[in-house]
């Protein structure tokens, strides 16, 4: 489990000759070793033919056999043990309490996938029976079922160096999906993508997997082996979390191609949190200490993040803005996952205490304990500042968030309308709201991928149910997820087979259901028998 800084090409460990590369401990600025060799076209080349060659292969394998090699990768994330959780703490700052959450969520998702296979549901097996005998036209056998897409790129995210990443909910997806995969390490987290990518090839082998299933790359100072693996014609999908403006980048690399591909990217939003007035009036405590708890979690680095709460003017707001500002004030600074991320945040509440429409209430109590620390705080405005005022709608990543104070329900109905796609969209309301809430709720659904009552978007469950997407520019697609178990959609498309003999069909269409799968035939569900 040693570091070496090397790519893994296949089964082949390689140092890149694109140039040195360190990863760099955020809470004291240090490099840390080893160097890192960056990749070269050639190696994109190498890696990208690989996937192409494994890939009829790989999806020839049984839906049992992917599930064993995804619950290997699982199991082989955990025997990692402290070499694992203790470089990921220092290419992060985050804390160990977190850093163990999230790799019990990437085993959660490696293993959830696992189940999704066994289950088969996936596949989208459907029949329409043969109609000989129909007038005036005949109806022939049809059978369809979804595929894989073939080699997908992922691109490693800077906020969840697990489960956004190497093994993330990504390649699990991909993988399950029977997609080889060839990930780009994030450059904050090179030691931890190595020694993920390690566990990820040793299950390759052990299952008797041809090599080209995965590989991992690392970029040079260009970032031309971001634009390579884009470009590559072996690649038939990209999943990226992270900034606007490079998400835009990938899906405009992608839309160039002679064979345009989907970009999956998960870039940007501000998550409003409405309160509505009995709620305001009932809770304003509970809602105000929620809100910055949500706000501040991991220094506020999530895409999750409540970037602004909306309430009614009023005794009850002047409570909740003072209850808001308490719990600020007690908040710790705390190390941000990297030097960039840090001073970008600082330049963004700088642009809000420029505005001379924006108030600032609050700043926590303690300074920034390193140069990277991000340090809490609160900001306030009005629905009509916030309503012509475009740089309020943007994300600004970090621990703060932006309370906006609407003169009535019209003015609070008009924030709603005129924010722009996010991931989520709260409601915190009481039974007297209901009126309000069932005005907002079109508007919403329009909005937002997932809509909360009285609770706090930060927290994403993985399950079957979980929507962790929306509308432009939360994401670049807004018709797929990238959580849960709806995440394996993005790299699967559906194959119809006509008047197939029984011995070309695939498993999960032929006659008698060998897999013993929920199939729906002639618009009916056929569950297997007992």
């Amino acid at each position: 489990m040693c570091i070496t800084g090397k790519q893994y090409i296949g089964a082949t460990q390689h140092f890149g000759l694109g140039g040195q590369t360190y990863a760099v401990n955020p809470a004291t600025g240090e490099a840390m070793e080893p160097a890192f060799g960056g990749g070269t076209a050639a190696d994109v080349d190498a890696a990208c033919s690989l996937a192409a060659a494994a890939f009829n292969s790989y999806r020839a394998t049984s839906l049992e056999q992917r599930a064993l090699f995804l619950e290997e990768i699982a199991e082989g994330v955990l025997a990692l043990g402290d070499t694992l959780i203790e470089r990921v703490m220092a290419e992060s700052g985050l804390l160990r309490g977190r850093v163990e959450s999230e790799r019990g969520r990437t085993v959660g998702q490696l293993r959830l996938f696992a189940s999704l296979l066994r289950a088969g549901r996936f596949l989208g097996a459907t029949f329409d029976t043969p109609l000989p005998d129909r007038l005036p036209l005949s109806r022939p056998d049809l059978r369809t079922q979804k595929i894989g897409l073939g080699p997908v790129a992922v691109f490693g995210a800077s906020n969840f160096p697990l489960a956004f990443s190497v093994a993330g909910g990504d390649t699990a997806a991909a993988l399950a999906a029977a997609c080889p995969v060839v990930a780009k390490a994030h450059p904050s987290h090179l030691g931890t993508s190595e020694l993920v990518a390690g566990v990820i090839q040793r299950a390759i082998a052990s299952a008797g997997l041809p090599e080209g299933v995965f590989s991992l790359l690392i970029d040079d100072a260009a970032n031309s082996v971001s634009t390579a693996l884009v470009q590559h014609p072996a690649i038939q999908a990209v999943a990226f979390t992270g900034s606007r403006r490079i998400g835009l980048l990938l899906v405009s690399l992608a839309s160039q191609r002679t064979v345009p591909i989907p970009v999956f990217a998960e870039m940007s939003g501000i998550n409003p949190v409405f309160v509505l007035p009995a709620a305001l009036e009932a809770s304003c405590q509970r809602i105000a200490q929620g809100l910055i708890d949500s706000a501040t979690v991991g220094a506020g680095q999530l895409c999750t993040k409540p970037g602004i709460a909306v309430g009614i003017a009023g005794k009850s707001f002047e409570n909740f803005r003072a209850a808001a500002k308490a719990a600020l004030e007690v908040k710790e600074s705390a190390t941000m996952l990297s030097s960039d991320i840090q001073r970008a945040y600082a330049q963004g509440i700088d642009h809000w205490k420029c505005d001379s429409g924006v108030d600032q209430i609050a700043m926590a109590g303690t300074e920034p304990s390193s140069s990277c620390a991000g340090r809490p705080a609160l900001f306030a405005t009005t629905a009509a500042h916030f309503l012509v005022t475009p740089h309020l709608l943007e994300e600004v990543f970090g621990p703060t968030t932006l309370l906006i104070e609407c003169s009535d329900e019209k003015e609070l109905i008009g924030i709603a309308n005129h924010l722009d796609g996010q991931l989520t969209a709260t409601l915190q309301m009481e039974t007297a709201d209901i009126g309000l809430a069932r005005t907002l709720l079109p508007i919403l659904e329009q909005k937002a991928g997932r809509i909360l009552v009285n609770g706090f978007p930060t927290g994403v469950e993985v399950g079957y149910a979980m929507v962790h997407g929306g509308p432009f520019p939360a994401t670049s697609d807004s018709r797929v997820t990238s959580v849960g178990a709806m995440a394996i959609d993005r790299f699967l498309r559906p194959v119809c087979y006509q008047n197939f003999p029984s011995e070309l069909l695939p498993m999960a269409l032929q006659d008698g259901n060998p897999l013993r799968i929920p199939r729906v035939v002639d618009g009916e569900i056929k569950l297997p028998e007992i």
